[in-house]
Parts: structure tokens; C-alpha cells; sequence
């Protein structure tokens, strides 16, 4: 079976990166409705690896650096961001298969969904993996600055109004602090084949 990947982070980060580049107030909320008119977001496949585009632009880099990731909490707590992103996750959903990654994936995007898995890791381990997957980008960022931000980002996601941060009661826990990419994928497959036997 063919699986597409949605990677619904992406998805605020380039409602971010947009309203940052035309020095948009997210707290000026007629401004923010204006802006998500403007806004166009699709996925591409490039040599193996997912790639985010804006109004046809490719900003897989730019949505990753540290100054969108410093506002991309308060940005998709936004109410009307998360139900347009919602809206077009949805739809996504429903014209193929999928693998979903989104903090609300499992709650409010697709409660349905046939396996849901809850990733945790250690925060000093995940700011290692972020400090060194933006630096495969060409992204220079300091290790304490990575790590405030990831905390930072689970409280205001954890306690925002709209679609926070929690665990499905169906979902299943997967700590992969201690797992490489390898294990990760054994363990997530092997569920997988123990959901498609249940049908």
C-alpha cells in the first residue's frame, strides 16, 4: 500500500514563515483572516524527502529556522489558523492514505484514524536531533536556544484553548529516546501489520 506523508507542523510553520515575510501582526486577528486567503500550501517529493511549498514556493529551510520556530506556537494557537489548517488536513485525508505527524493529529484531525502513536522522547535527546537536522539544512542554531524553544513549544501547545497537545485515549505510547530511525520504523510497522490483521 502506497502511503502519502502529511506533516501538519509544516503546514503552521508556513502560515508563520508567511505572516512573518509581510510583517503581519498574528495578534491582529482581521489581519490573520486576510492572510489565510493568501495563503497555499501543498507537499512534494524531492530526491526521497518531503518538501513544504508556499504559494509555490519551496520553503522546506526556511520553515525550519529558529525565528519561525520562535512564533510558530503562538501562530497555530490561533483558533482560525487551526481550523483552515484543520479543513485542508482533513481533505487531504480523505482522498488517499496516509501517515499524519501533527500535535493534534490523533484528537481533532482524524480520531478515526486506524493507528495512533503517541511519540515521546527525552528534551535533551530531541534537542540534539534538532540541532543536528538543522544543521544538515545549513542552519546554524546553539543547543540552549533549540532546547527553550522545544519546552517552550510543548507548555504553549500543551495548554492552548483549541486542540492542545495531549494524548488520544487510544493512542499508543512510542518512547524512542533511546531508538535509532531503524528501530523506530521495526516497531511502527510491526503495529501497523497487527492493525491490518485485526480488519
Amino acid at each position: 500500500m502506497h502511503l502519502a506523508y502529511l506533516d501538519t507542523g509544516a503546514m503552521y510553520r508556513a502560515v508563520t514563515l508567511y505572516l512573518l515575510k509581510n510583517n503581519i501582526d498574528y495578534n491582529d486577528l482581521d489581519a490573520v483572516a486576510a492572510a489565510l486567503q493568501q495563503v497555499s500550501i501543498h507537499f512534494e517529493r524531492i530526491h526521497g524527502q518531503n518538501h513544504t511549498f508556499l504559494n509555490d514556493v519551496d520553503v522546506e529551510t526556511e520553515i525550519r529556522s529558529m525565528h519561525v520556530s520562535e512564533h510558530v506556537s503562538p501562530v497555530s494557537a490561533i483558533s482560525m489558523v487551526r481550523k483552515a489548517m484543520v479543513q485542508q488536513q482533513k481533505a487531504f485525508g480523505k482522498r488517499r492514505n496516509i501517515v499524519a505527524d501533527g500535535r493534534d493529529i490523533g484528537t481533532v484531525v482524524f480520531p478515526d484514524a486506524d493507528l495512533k502513536i503517541f511519540l515521546v522522547a527525552d528534551a535533551d535527546v530531541r534537542t540534539s536531533r534538532r540541532h543536528l537536522e538543522l544543521a544538515s539544512k545549513g542552519i546554524d542554531a546553539e543547543w540552549d536556544d533549540i532546547y527553550k524553544n522545544l519546552t517552550e513549544r510543548d507548555q504553549i501547545d500543551s495548554s492552548r484553548a483549541d486542540s492542545p497537545l495531549r494524548k488520544a485515549d487510544d493512542a499508543t505510547v512510542l518512547d524512542n529516546t533511546l531508538l535509532s530511525e531503524e528501530e523506530q520504523l521495526a516497531i511502527t510497522l510491526e503495529w501497523v501489520r497487527l492493525v491490518r490483521s485485526e480488519e
